[in-house]
């Protein structure tokens, strides 16, 4: 399961869908950058962008302005041929309902050995051996179908990550799982970057999956609005310059608010001035 891994760059990407009389402005001047091998939660409420991002990072949409590389791929240059087969190859796409990466009728060791058939490149390992690597390997004789949700899900994991992929995209995989199955999930896919080296994304709204990773992006308004990493929350300073501030600023200061930027010895401050 060992992969070289594979960068991830967003430069001012823009998103929009048909509205019925405007443009709905999915995403905005999204700049983002994880380097190989990182895993990361891109985590946000619903209609906040997040899925969108996932969707153009995966090529299943191309941005409406902005450059999306992965992997060394520029998505926004690619035919609809390619990037098929970066999907079957060096993106993994873990969905929201497992049963859409599974054939409910076979065992779980067949699933993974299915998916290994028909990709350029595999693990080397057997169906056998991604299984025991996320502790699974006691279901590897059962049909899916008549597993839990949380096993359906680490399944589903195995499968993709039979193929090796440089790229992992998890579009909410612990959603329909009660704690105990989003805890098994979120341990797998550590355990799978650990392993493996792969670059993981893992798209949530749900606050403790993003706590249990190093580095947390949130999504707001189709905006990054800040970073966490390692129990520390940050804002993000965009390439041109600009500070989404957090919500529960905003109440207190909202659009419109002059600051002052003071520079200290330990870094910068910003003040705000009172209206007249």
């Amino acid at each position: 399961m060992t992969t070289s891994g594979g960068g991830i760059h967003c430069t001012g990407v823009m998103h929009l869908y048909p509205g019925d009389e405007n443009p709905v402005v999915a995403l905005r001047n999204v700049d983002l950058d994880i380097g190989p091998g990182e895993l990361v939660a891109i985590l946000g409420p619903s209609g906040s962008g997040k899925s969108t991002l996932l969707a153009l990072l995966s090529g299943m949409l191309r941005a409406t302005a902005g450059s999306v590389i992965v992997a060394g791929h520029d998505l926004g240059q690619l035919t609809p041929g390619t990037l098929r087969r970066l999907r079957r190859s060096e993106f993994g796409l873990l969905l929201q309902d497992p049963m859409e990466n599974l054939i409910p009728y076979a065992t779980a060791r067949q699933n993974v050995e299915y998916a290994q058939t028909g990709v350029g490149r595999t693990s080397g390992s057997s169906g056998t051996d991604v299984l025991a690597e996320l502790q699974i390997g006691g279901i590897a004789d059962r049909p899916v179908s008549e597993l839990s949700g949380g096993e359906q899900q680490r399944v589903a994991l195995a499968t993709v990550l039979a193929t090796s992929p440089t790229v992992l995209l998890a579009d909410e995989p612990t959603a329909h799982l009660d704690p105990e199955g989003r805890d098994a999930v979120v341990a797998g896919l550590r355990s799978a970057n650990r392993i493996g080296g792969t670059t993981t994304v893992i798209v949530t709204h749900d606050p403790a999956v993003a706590e249990a990773l190093p580095r947390t992006i949130t999504i707001d308004n189709g905006q990054v609005g800040s970073e966490g990493r390692d129990g520390r929350e940050f804002v993000v300073v965009g390439k041109d310059g600009s500070i989404h501030l957090p919500a529960d600023v905003l109440t207190t200061h909202p659009a419109g608010t002059l600051f002052t930027l003071r520079r200290t010895p330990s870094g910068l401050e910003l003040h705000s001035e009172e209206r007249e």
